[in-house]
């Protein structure tokens, strides 16, 4: 994928540069604005990709080097401390999560947060799979749950990024550093976007395929030294699949941790997450992941404050996310939302500016734009007057 100089709203939306049917002229390099898969790193070819071991074994030594560089390399770029493990595990950020949920809920009733579709999964598995005590806390798409208010001698199952309502923790300061319970973190549309508060999160899940652009499949599980505690000290009442022991004989598998991965990984997958690793340390690691992210969401904004016929979906700022961007239409002319915003979509995927960028199935009717990393802001830019065309355009139809 070619990078490019930005294009600014003037360059392409200005009536001589357009045809007559008004369609801008100027049109994104990379239409993929996915929310999962994202869009590969800028500089992704498939030629870098030749240095997998395939064909290998990843018990063997080439393999466990690559998984344990895929580990070590994400501690150093977001930060992890030493004392906390990192582990690849199956089934992406579902998957890790799941793992934690059923390891090492139970030993205290749990506090269930949710504000969007992926946070409600948990609390299925909560209230009806694992049926131990609990309370659940919910607010509406666009609204986020007070987390000041929750009890922090419980275990605490949250999300930090909602993927589905474009709806983020502001912070972790209400989190106490002397909190009885552990917190259970989502954290797959926010690592590689935020500076996550480690002292205040025991586990945290994330997959690959989000903010680096990364491949599906894969998820990763972080705990603090009080996660692992936890993992040592309990066990719970119900059977755990193999894919989900995290100790054995009440002892922490403390191989997990270093690249021998409970089952077997793709390590053409892995070898995709490392080269997106490199990419992100050559645009200034963590920090410059949120810097670009953070200005792929103010190009947005944006636009959003330019046209009173679309806002967020997020109602307070500061909980918006500066990656998962959900927007709604606000036109009073709109009589089918679900319909209008699926036609938009259609219209945008038809011209080749934006893919994949309808609503999740479960939330609002609307417009879901990745502004992740990977997602170059001339893109954004490109592509906003194209939304504006198809907003004119379906209104007047």
């Amino acid at each position: 994928m070619a990078t490019h100089d930005p294009v600014s709203h003037d360059d392409v939306r200005t009536s001589e540069t357009r045809p007559a049917d008004g369609r801008p002229v100027a049109k994104p390099a990379n239409p993929r604005f996915s929310s999962g898969p994202c869009a590969k790193p800028p500089t992704f070819d498939l030629a870098a990709l030749a240095d997998a071991p395939l064909g290998r074994s990843h018990r063997a030594a080439e393999g466990k080097a690559k998984l344990l560089a895929a580990i070590e390399r994400t501690r150093e770029i977001l930060g992890v401390p030493a004392e906390y493990r990192i582990g690849i595990v199956p089934a992406s950020d579902t998957g890790a999560f799941e793992m934690a949920m059923w390891s090492m809920l139970g030993a205290r009733p749990a506090e269930m947060v949710a504000w969007e579709s992926f946070g409600a999964g948990w609390v299925t598995d909560v209230a009806k799979q694992l049926k131990i005590e609990h309370r659940v806390h919910t607010a509406d798409y666009g609204e986020i749950v007070d987390m000041a208010a929750l009890n922090y001698d419980n275990d605490v199952c949250f999300t930090w990024n909602g993927t589905t309502s474009g709806v983020r923790v502001p912070s972790g300061d209400v989190i106490p550093a002397d909190r009885a319970g552990l917190t259970l973190c989502d954290a797959t549309s926010a690592a590689f976007a935020v500076d996550l508060p480690w002292d205040k999160l025991d586990v945290t899940t994330y997959s690959w395929q989000k903010v680096l652009g990364g491949e599906a499949a894969h998820g990763m599980l972080i705990l603090s030294p009080r996660a692992v505690e936890r993992l040592e000290s309990y066990t719970p009442p119900w059977p755990l699949p193999k894919i989900f022991r995290l100790n054995k004989g009440g002892k922490l598998i403390e191989g997990i941790f270093t690249g021998a991965t409970i089952n077997t990984p793709s390590m053409l997958c892995v070898e995709d997450y490392l080269l997106a690793l490199d990419w992100a340390e050559s645009v200034g690691g963590l920090k410059g992941l949120i810097a670009r992210a953070d200005a792929n969401t103010t190009a947005v904004s944006a636009f959003v404050e330019a046209h009173d016929w679309i806002d967020f979906l997020a109602r307070d700022p500061a909980t918006r996310s500066n990656t998962s961007v959900c927007l709604k239409f606000t036109d009073a002319r709109i009589t089918d939302g679900a319909a209008f915003a699926k036609a938009i979509a259609k219209r945008l995927a038809d011209e080749g500016v934006a893919l994949d960028i309808g609503a999740y199935r479960d939330a609002p009717p609307g417009l879901r734009i990745w502004c992740g990393a990977t997602v170059e802001t001339a893109d954004i830019e490109a592509m906003l007057p194209w939304l504006a065309w198809a907003f004119d355009t379906e209104i007047s139809t």
